[in-house]
């Protein structure tokens, strides 16, 4: 068995870091936890929730995925190269960890991302089980479990009271990180912790079939009677994956830039010529249930939800994902009983 002490941890990222790997760690920020780069002296915190997701390394805010240059009547396109240095995600939440399968099949879907998958195949995630959730976690109610290992490349897990965390690599990333991180990992003896304990909120496998009978439901309406649209939920989620192209420059160069969107923002669906299919929040926060619980497991074969519980944490109006899917189920169920 091989473990490493929690205390150490801070030695591990710099043992790391001397062999190349940039770390991203959760650390505090102010007032928050975040998902950002490690730097030397700061405290990889394990105990809190990151306000950010994975997806920040693999999907930037923004990013530019191409440049032109105008000389005269000469046009001249510009190759553009994905930035994907060699990264370790180190205490990453399982939930985080499953996101990974979802955006993988998004970004190799009918075209292959070259600026994703150069960061894809550059990032080794090692996932920290999780000793304690919150009420906002339901990571067991869409096939998930506080110490999965899907999407990771190591699983570390809390033992000893928490002092130590046992280190098991999963693949070729694994082992490398392994390797890479030296004496900060011993072989030794230790006893695992209880993992948290997250109770079954709703039946996603008969969601699908429920969300189908109910597109027209009056539901959605008071569902979404507080959200603001703002987007923080979309740009928290570690599944959530809608972009905008945007082109930015002056007469004579410019760049095309990638950037996150949401189906929740007023204009995702606007035409040009003024017509919006989604014309209120209703039905746009309909739109955001249908496609993880029933349109993309109808492409892809699979849910794009997590359980993270990101979601819920920072909607300034308090609504959660978690809790209109069990609405759902509940009205579905009232309804059979008539």
């Amino acid at each position: 068995m091989k473990i490493v002490d929690v205390d150490k941890l801070s030695d591990l990222a710099a043992a790391l870091a001397a062999k190349g790997y940039r770390i991203v760690a959760p650390v505090r920020d102010g007032d928050v936890v975040r998902l950002k780069q490690w730097k030397r002296g700061e405290c990889v915190v394990l105990d809190a929730f990151t306000v950010n997701s994975v997806k920040d390394v693999l999907i930037p805010p923004s990013e530019v995925i191409g440049r032109y240059a105008l000389d005269g009547d000469d046009f001249t396109p510009e190759a553009v190269a994905a930035e994907a240095p060699k990264t370790v995600v180190l205490a990453a939440r399982p939930c985080d960890a499953a996101a990974m399968a979802v955006l993988d099949a998004v970004f190799n879907w009918d075209f292959a991302d070259t600026f994703y998958n150069a960061r894809r195949a550059a990032t080794t995630i090692a996932a920290l089980a999780c000793r304690q959730a919150d009420e906002q976690c339901f990571c067991t109610s869409v096939g998930g479990a506080p110490d999965s290992t899907a999407g990771a490349d190591i699983i570390l897990r809390p033992a000893d009271g928490g002092k130590r965390l046992t280190v098991e690599a999963l693949g070729e990333k694994g082992e490398a990180l392994v390797a890479a991180a030296g004496e900060v990992v011993q072989e030794g003896e230790a006893a695992a912790d209880a993992v948290a304990e997250v109770p079954v909120r709703f039946d996603a496998a008969a969601l699908a079939a429920r969300l189908a009978e109910n597109f027209e439901s009056p539901l959605w309406q008071t569902l979404s009677l507080a959200c603001l649209g703002c987007g923080a939920c979309a740009y928290a989620c570690p599944t959530c994956h809608c972009f905008d192209i945007q082109d930015e420059g002056t007469r004579r160069e410019s760049v095309r830039l990638r950037n996150w969107d949401s189906c929740g923002f007023g204009l995702f669906t606007q035409h040009a010529g003024g017509h919006n299919p989604r014309p209120d929040q209703a039905a746009r926060w309909r739109q955001r249930v249908m496609h993880k619980f029933l349109y993309f497991v109808e492409r892809f074969g699979r849910l794009a939800c997590s359980g993270c519980g990101r979601c819920a944490r920072l909607c300034p109006a308090g609504m959660a994902m978690a809790d209109s899917c069990a609405a759902i189920e509940a009205a579905a169920q009232k309804a059979a009983k008539r």
